[in-house]
């Protein structure tokens, strides 16, 4: 992997990573070549203010340039004569179906949904709301906005009405593209039919939605749903019928690109606003050196869905940056068994599989079987992404599903961050299990305590980046306050990412998990993700989550609430052995007081544990649960809640 990778060796790492922060503007110019600019910008790269107290904040990269991101991931590659090349296989969510899609293919389908867009009159600036399974349709028309010049907003597609409305209300398009309905696994699920309520609620706010593009997938007479005239219209009237050549519309560097809506802690959605040139160059450089990608080698499959930023970044945008060859899954891990994303690395000789710490523990708890009976031949580097993996989930994904012959690349980043922050690069990174391990390229993180005081050293405390990087976020949409007032007021002159960390004596960072998520014990700070990773340390617990709850003496005590493998009995001897294990590798401090047996933890559809309704569990506060609506099961609630005491 050494020879042939981008970076070959820990010494270059330290040189590039040098080069990249003491002339930044000198190495991100030289990693802006590799893609087209229609106009160059105007020295300093960079104009920014993050400081507070020196007035707004602000950040532009680029100014002065000039490009398109379409133009980027499609037309350059077809006009360096790699039309041909596979740019996505297409995997549905029942096997045998699938698509595969080449780059000039995708193309003139991009080309389509922008002229149909355009009939509309949507143009630069105009917003364009997405609520989509995992089709190829969906960064087509990502890319066509892209395109034109429209700023899109996908929303994930296990949102519920409610949820799907005040993301409209917010951003205020008059197009909705979605499709009729979509099937999760054995379960038919009915997107249309979510859309039809979701824009019945924005019409009582005073905010009507003139356009809805529906594609046709599962007949609506069977999930439900309808096609309202005069604003409904099938892909196969609208889009199919429209010209394949659409002209690139050139945008300022700066030009808005997406919104992509995350909580808050004050529980409205937050619209995350990322623009044209800064996101797509994080986008391109992180895929190619953390994913060590060869484009003409490499098959490369990402399982994030395209409502995350994990599915923009990774699926969307830099692996076609790159003139890379992808896999799409619609389905779900476990549809129709356990082996299902083995099978596909098969059938598909996928090379770069790029998944999350909880696919990894669910598909650990079913048992090795499921992997080994697959090749797996292919593979030569994983990845994991979304919260900090445990080492134990780690060296399973390493020694069981790679064989012990593939580097993971743990990656550290955020919807804000638009691209990797902290990451190993494969070849070049020594690895510790759990550990992000050392910042990439242009990236300079640095530990706080309370006071704001920079540690040097090993330490433990608040992670904030100390300068500007070229995909962080601009604004929130809207809000530029609550950017300002979220993101800089807390830590003056630093990003604030809302997360703890622990940096190590070799220098590499360990996330803690979210500040909100760090418990007060009897003084001592002890991080959620902390006592989650040595729980599942246990040979008999696949997954942990930890919250605080109220306690008389120590302020806070700890709850554990503990899911166990596959044909294990909850009992007593059980129990203290889990407690044990806790005291044994973090101390005596950070026990947990219960431990809550848990056949399933409340998850979003993206795999996301929604621990605020593990904190009313924990404190008899059920009745006070709010909005369940996006739990992948919500029956698993009051099975915790029944299950409380015993």
């Amino acid at each position: 992997m050494v020879a042939k990778a981008h970076v070959k060796g820990l010494a270059q790492y330290k040189e590039m990573y040098e080069r990249s922060t003491s002339d930044p503007d000198a190495f991100w110019a030289e990693q802006a070549d590799a893609v087209h600019w229609e106009k160059k910008w105007t020295p300093p790269l960079c104009q920014s203010n993050i400081d507070v107290e020196n007035g707004p904040v602000h950040i532009s990269w680029f100014v002065g340039a000039e490009t398109n991101v379409a133009y980027n991931c499609l037309d350059r590659h077809i006009e360096a004569g790699l039309g041909d090349r596979v740019a996505m296989y297409w995997e549905g969510n029942d096997e045998g179906e699938e698509r595969v899609l080449t780059y000039s293919e995708l193309k003139s389908m991009v080309c389509r949904i922008a002229n149909y867009l355009k009939s509309l009159g949507v143009k630069r600036g105009s917003d364009v709301t997405m609520y989509m399974s995992l089709v190829p349709e969906l960064p087509a028309a990502m890319l066509a906005c892209a395109r034109i010049g429209a700023v899109h907003s996908v929303v994930f597609g296990g949102f519920s009405a409610e949820a799907l409305s005040g993301r409209i209300l917010d951003s205020q398009p008059n197009v909705v593209i979605t499709s009729s309905g979509t099937m999760r696994g054995p379960k038919p699920i009915g997107l249309k039919a979510i859309v039809d309520d979701a824009l019945e609620i924005c019409e009582k706010h005073g905010h009507t939605v003139q356009h809805v593009l529906v594609l046709e997938q599962l007949p609506l007479a069977e999930v439900g749903g309808s096609m309202k005239p005069g604003r409904d219209v099938t892909w196969r009237e609208a889009v199919d019928s429209q010209s394949d050549e659409c002209p690139v519309e050139w945008l300022p560097a700066e030009a808005p690109l997406f919104k992509l809506y995350t909580s808050g802690s004050t529980g409205k959605p937050k619209g995350v606003l990322h623009t044209t040139a800064g996101y797509m160059l994080g986008a391109l450089v992180t895929t190619k050196y953390v994913f060590d990608l060869q484009p003409a080698t490499d098959v490369y499959w990402c399982t994030a869905d395209c409502g995350w930023i994990t599915g923009h970044t990774y699926v969307a945008y830099g692996p076609m940056l790159l003139g890379a060859t992808q896999v799409l899954f619609e389905g779900v891990p476990t549809w129709p068994d356990a082996g299902r994303c083995w099978s596909i690395v098969d059938k598909y000789k996928v090379t770069i599989v790029y998944t999350a710490p909880t696919a990894i523990r669910a598909l650990h708890a079913k048992g090795d079987a499921y992997v080994t009976r697959y090749s797996r031949a292919s593979l030569r580097l994983l990845g994991s992404v979304g919260e900090p993996i445990n080492p134990e989930a780690w060296r399973w994904y390493h020694q069981v599903v790679g064989g012990g012959r593939c580097p993971i690349v743990d990656t550290w980043w955020q919807t804000e961050t638009g691209a990797h922050m902290i990451t190993p690069l494969p070849g070049a990174t020594p690895l510790k299990p759990g550990s992000a391990t050392l910042p990439f390229f242009g990236v300079e993180p640095v530990v706080l305590d309370d006071k704001g005081n920079e540690l040097q050293g090993p330490c433990e405390g608040v992670l904030c980046i100390k300068k500007p990087w070229p995909s962080m976020m601009r604004t929130v949409a809207g809000d530029h306050a609550r950017f300002e007032q979220t993101y800089f007021s807390a830590y003056k002159g630093y990003y604030f990412t809302g997360d703890g960390c622990r940096r190590d004596a070799d220098g590499y960072y360990w996330i803690t998990g979210r500040v909100d998520d760090v418990l007060n014990v009897s003084g001592h700070r002890i991080g959620t993700a902390e006592v989650e990773s040595a729980l599942v340390e246990h040979p008999s617990c696949v997954e942990a989550a930890v919250v605080g709850v109220e306690h008389p003496i120590k302020g806070q005590s700890i709850y554990a609430f503990v899911t166990l493998m596959t044909g294990v009995e909850p009992n007593d001897t059980l129990r203290k052995e889990l407690i044990a294990t806790v005291r044994k590798i973090i101390g005596p401090f950070a026990a947990p007081d219960i431990i809550h047996w848990a056949p399933g933890l409340p998850k979003t559809r993206s795999g996301k544990i929604m621990r605020r309704v593990l904190r009313k569990i924990a404190a008899k506060e059920e009745d006070q649960l709010g909005d369940t609506s996006t739990l992948a099961d919500p029956s698993v609630v009051q099975v915790l809640v029944e299950l409380r005491g015993k």
